[in-house]
């Protein structure tokens, strides 16, 4: 099988984790976690980073730490991975679904602009939905597939509206607008680390941010706020969302090799913009000539999505549809979607990832062209 987006483990990986169990250092304290934190900081060009088991529960405690609650929406997107909006719910509040637009795949900062000025108001200085009176603390963006929406429109649009920006960065690990990181434009930005992403430590992830009060609270809640080093003292309600040792030793061994993984996911995303043009109907995501994207997930528009997929996997050439938008899942299905007209579906229906693992070859690569043409 070849794979969609596989890991790639060509570093220092074996000799990191040996070490953790060489020494015993093998939990959710050690030098690894340090020096991945760290590293991550420097390369997103923010002053703090905290680990996290995973890009979920990151995002969780940048909405705990906003004191977002069972009284609350958060405007997100309406195509992005469930664990957005997953995050949300566990704080009790509510995604308000803001409809995708049609070239970028990201969230429409028309329709954005247009539901901040006509189902918003402000009272003392805090977004309010006016139909129910409910408070809106939070804009989450999320980079889809590592591109990048107007953010300083978007940032903008938050700061008018007091609203507080937490980024979904999770799939934009080495993504940049106008040469800034993403994840650094918000009070916080997140990764994830999942065997997918550009880098993995099976999985994991992380909150970058330059506040650092916020960043001490990260690390106290993830370590299930326990405030005496000695005694068994926890001064509130925390949480067991610390990365592991042995999976920041990897996380280090990833990041050594990122750049160059980065300019291979580009390569990979050039090869198929140069092999598949003109062919049939297909497109490929928009992006703005501000945006360097990582080219994480190469992912084609067509007709005929299922064709497509079809003859791709059957000739195990691992590829996927894109996410099914977050109003079409039941557990999502009754709360506000704000469109003018649905084109999340159509971007859904039409949208399919194809391989892209950072050690394919272009031998690989050009089968999964024939394979495509084949179809048209």
């Amino acid at each position: 099988m070849l794979l969609l987006s596989g890991p790639n483990m060509a570093g220092n990986e074996w000799k990191y984790v040996k070490d953790c169990l060489d020494t015993g250092w093998v939990s959710s304290v050690g030098a690894y976690v340090d020096q991945f934190e760290k590293m991550s900081a420097e390369f997103a060009g923010t002053k703090y980073a905290v680990a996290t088991s995973s890009g979920t529960t990151a995002l969780h405690i940048c909405l705990v730490m906003m004191g977002v609650n069972a009284d609350d929406y958060v405007i997100t997107p309406n195509i992005t991975f469930i664990a957005t909006c997953n995050s949300i719910k566990y704080t009790g509040a509510d995604p308000i679904l803001i409809d995708t637009d049609p070239g970028s795949w990201q969230m429409d900062l028309d329709l954005l602009e247009q539901f901040f000025e006509e189902e918003t108001e402000q009272r003392n200085g805090v977004c309010h939905y006016k139909k129910d009176g409910r408070r809106i603390p939070v804009l989450m963006p999320v980079h889809v597939l590592g591109n990048i929406c107007d953010m300083d429109r978007l940032m903008d649009l938050a700061a008018k509206n007091n609203v507080t920006v937490i980024e979904d960065s999770t799939e934009a690990l080495g993504s940049y607008y106008k040469g800034k990181h993403a994840g650094s434009f918000g009070l916080m930005g997140t990764f994830s680390y999942n065997g997918n992403k550009i880098i993995t430590t099976g999985g994991g992830g992380m909150i970058v941010t330059n506040d650092e009060v916020l960043a001490k609270k990260a690390k106290h809640l993830t370590t299930q706020a326990k405030s005496d080093p000695f005694e068994y003292v926890h001064d509130e309600i925390g949480y067991n969302y610390r990365l592991v040792n042995v999976a920041a030793a990897m996380g280090v061994a990833q990041m050594e090799q990122l750049p160059g993984f980065i300019k291979r996911k580009q390569e990979v995303m050039a090869f198929y913009k140069n092999e598949l043009q003109g062919v049939g109907d297909i497109k490929f995501q928009d992006v703005s000539a501000d945006v360097n994207p990582n080219c994480w997930l190469p992912t084609i528009m067509t007709e005929k999505q299922k064709d497509v997929l079809k003859i791709l996997n059957d000739h195990k050439m691992q590829s996927r549809p894109f996410w099914v938008p977050m109003n079409q899942l039941r557990m999502f299905a009754n709360n506000i979607f704000y469109n003018k007209s649905n084109q999340s579906d159509f971007v859904y229906q039409r949208c399919l990832s194809i391989p892209c693992s950072t050690n394919i070859t272009n031998e690989d690569l050009k089968a999964v062209c024939d394979k495509i043409k084949e179809v048209f």
